[in-house]
This record gives C-alpha cells, sequence and structure tokens, in this order.
C-alpha cells in the first residue's frame, strides 16, 4: 500500500507490522504480557462471582455463565471428543475458548484496542499446550507403537496408498496441525486489527491534514472503521470457537479406536 499523498502537502503512512511492536511499560513487561495476565484474571473472577450464589432462575450474569460452560462441554467437547471421554477435557476446552475470547475482544475495547493474539508467542504456547495434551492422551491410549500405527496406517486403505499417506498423516499430525492452530487465529486477529487501523488512521489523517476537499472522504474511512468493528468482533469469537473446536477434534481423533 503506498503512501497518499494530499493537497496541503501530508503524506499517510499506512499501518504496518511495525504497529504491533509496542514498548515496553515498565522493565520488560509489555502491553501485551499485562493484556494476558489481566485476561485470565477477568475470566476467572467473573464466573467465580456469576456463580458464587447460584439461582433456580439465573439472573443474567448466571446465565451467561451457564450458557458458555455448557456450550463449551456440550457443543464442543462432548460432540468432538466423544460422550465416552469428553469429561475429563472440559476445563481445557472452557479454559481455551473464554481466554482465546477475551483475549480476541481486546482488540475492539476503547483504550485497549490491542488483540493480544496478535502477537504469535501467544497462540504458538496455547498450540503447544494442545499438542502436549492430543499427543499424550493418543500415547496414553494406545501405546507409543500403537499411537503411531494409529496415525499412520488408517484403516480401509490400499496398502499401496500407505507408501505416500503414512508420511503425510506424519506430518499433519506432529506438525501442520499445531502449527496451522496458532497461525489461523494469530492470522485472523492480526489482519483484522491491520485493517481497523488502515480505516481509523486513514479517516484520521484525511480529516486533520487533506484540503477542505478532501475532508468529507474522511467520514467514509471512520464508517467503514465502524462497520468492520462489528464484523472483527464477530470473528473474534468465531476464532475463540474454532480453536476450542479444533483442539477438541484433535483430541477426539487421538483417542478415537478407529481413525
Amino acid at each position: 500500500m503506498g503512501a497518499l499523498m494530499l493537497a496541503e502537502g501530508g503524506t499517510f503512512q499506512p499501518p504496518g507490522a511495525d504497529s504491533f511492536i509496542l514498548p515496553p511499560i515498565f522493565g520488560g513487561v509489555t502491553k501485551p504480557m499485562v493484556l494476558v495476565v489481566l485476561s485470565a484474571i477477568i475470566v476467572a473472577a467473573y464466573f467465580v462471582i456469576a456463580t458464587r450464589n447460584l439461582k433456580l432462575v439465573p439472573g443474567k450474569g448466571q446465565f451467561v455463565a451457564e450458557f458458555v460452560y455448557e456450550f463449551s462441554r456440550n457443543k464442543i467437547a462432548r460432540e468432538h471428543i466423544g460422550a465416552k471421554d469428553f469429561r475429563p477435557f472440559v476445563p481445557l476446552i472452557f479454559a481455551l475458548f473464554t481466554f482465546i475470547l477475551v483475549n480476541n475482544i481486546f482488540g475492539i475495547i476503547p483504550i485497549i484496542q490491542f488483540p493480544t493474539m496478535s502477537r504469535i508467542g501467544f497462540p504458538l504456547a496455547l498450540a503447544a499446550v494442545v499438542y502436549l495434551v492430543f499427543h499424550g492422551v493418543g500415547f496414553a491410549r494406545h501405546g507409543f507403537l500403537g499411537y503411531f500405527k494409529h496415525i499412520m496406517f488408517p484403516p480401509g486403505v490400499p496398502k499401496p496408498i500407505y507408501i505416500l499417506l503414512s508420511p503425510i498423516e506424519l506430518f499433519q499430525k506432529f506438525i501442520a496441525q499445531p502449527a496451522a492452530l496458532a497461525i489461523r487465529v494469530f492470522a485472523a486477529m492480526f489482519a483484522g486489527h491491520l485493517i481497523l487501523l488502515v480505516f481509523t488512521l486513514g479517516g484520521e489523517f484525511l480529516l486533520m491534514e487533506a484540503g477542505a476537499a478532501l475532508k468529507p472522504i474522511s467520514l467514509v474511512g471512520f464508517a467503514f472503521a465502524i462497520a468492520l468493528t462489528f464484523v472483527e468482533a464477530l470473528i473474534q469469537v468465531l476464532q475463540a470457537y474454532i480453536f476450542a473446536l479444533l483442539t477438541a477434534s484433535f483430541i477426539g481423533a487421538a483417542l478415537s479406536e478407529g481413525h
């Protein structure tokens, strides 16, 4: 994206990857680090407070807490891990969904306005946890050699096809799937935040620096920024759901008797 030259001589420098590099707040502590800790506190505090005095007819806070838990438990964990094995993994699925959701939504909250998952280190750390869990339960269920057989030799495939299929399955399970899990949420949050910055800063620049004839165009930039904020909110929720969903699917596949 080239720089935008305006009638009064100003030059618009569009935001880029350097917009995500934030100076330390103090010492080596950065804003994303603070937000990660804050998100964990928010999630824990909300669900403790909302469920402290449970009522038969729930209030709004209890209703939201119960809805999110039931959704994580039944619509994600139970459906994709299986009714037999899902219960031990409900806390993990619930924690991943709520934690990623709050960190994503930070991107559209005034003043904060930074989606933590747009820093690749955080999605990679979460993907590493998922990696250890689903391979760990796979080895525990099938044994060391049995798990590799489970991955590399899915039933119902002609034996000559295994020559091509087995290395692909091995690469997919041990490298491609966990990498894609992290990159998907990172890329969505990075791109969405960058687009919002382009329209917001572009509109501001046109309003402040453009000639009188171009200043009204700033309203278009602000209008797009507002509209895209709602789209981004939907994507933020969707990406938290997809991360939790794929985690449950990976665990279910590792535990399954068939492939």
